[in-house]
């Protein structure tokens, strides 16, 4: 699945494409993805311009001068392709700009969605109400995440993906950050003290901002608007490496942790 640092690169693709643009033809190719496609989406899109990109957690956000904002995710196996020679059995909604550029929503496996809502409104998007701080923001730092964890016993890995401790982690980057503040996925979230969250916080912010520098990780079915792979995973420290040799010299663990696979060092996270 696209995490954070995929839908970033994502929209700073879009971004290029489509900000500033007067939008000619917005057409659905199907009922809809994860749910159906809302009536009028065609009809606010049509003759509207774009006047800003952004990212909330997962998702996408696409800013109209009508003052709605079109909200994406990318589900499974989404992404956006950008200006392509022709439409293929799975680009389910396609953008037209006034310019001649155009964009399509591509998704095998209809995991993915498509709403849109009034700008005032996106902070009370139903998936938007609960969630926690953005990682990336000032908001999010030891203090704040101390106090969410507070009386938790749930793993801290579980916790760091509970999106309304903080949005948009994932499990690939929520692996690569424990491990680089030696946090073992395992401890009790409650019992962590602030001086090894202080840690934790940097770790996470670092983790997310090299994966967004490379352009994201390469997940089987993702890719950027422009086609090109992410090329982080080249320097996964853990996640994927089962078996190899962590920098400490000890092999790298995985253990599954509610249907996900988790990816530690036993001697370097504690």
């Amino acid at each position: 699945m696209p995490e954070l640092p995929e839908v970033e690169t994502t929209v700073a693709g879009l971004r290029q494409v489509l900000e500033g643009e007067t939008i000619s033809r917005a057409e659905t190719r199907r009922d809809g993805l994860r749910w159906p496609f809302p009536p009028d989406l065609r009809q606010r899109l049509t003759g509207a311009q774009v006047t800003s990109l952004s990212r909330r957690a997962k998702y996408g956000l696409i800013h109209t001068d009508r003052d709605d904002t079109l909200i994406f995710h990318l589900g499974m196996s989404g992404r956006w392709r950008v200006d392509p020679e022709g439409i293929e059995k799975h680009d389910h909604f396609v953008l037209e700009t006034a310019s001649g550029r155009s964009a399509a929503l591509n998704d095998p496996r209809r995991f993915g969605s498509l709403d849109i809502v009034q700008r005032e409104e996106v902070d009370q998007y139903k998936a938007f109400v609960s969630m926690g701080p953005e990682p990336l923001s000032d908001d999010f730092n030891a203090a704040s995440l101390k106090a969410s964890l507070k009386g938790r016993a749930a793993p801290i890995k579980a916790m760091l993906l509970n999106q309304n401790i903080v949005a948009g982690l994932g499990n690939i980057y929520v692996c690569e950050a424990l491990h680089m503040a030696g946090i073992s996925p395992t401890n009790a979230a409650g019992k962590i003290g602030k001086p090894r969250l202080e840690k934790l916080v940097p770790a996470i912010k670092d983790v997310l901002a090299a994966a967004i520098k490379a352009g994201g990780s390469t997940l089987r079915d993702f890719a950027a608007p422009d086609g090109e792979l992410g090329y982080f995973a080249r320097d996964w420290l853990v996640y994927g490496r089962e078996g190899e040799a962590c920098h400490c010299g000890a092999k790298v663990k995985r253990r599954i942790d509610s249907g996900r696979s988790t990816f530690y060092c036993s001697k370097c996270q504690r």
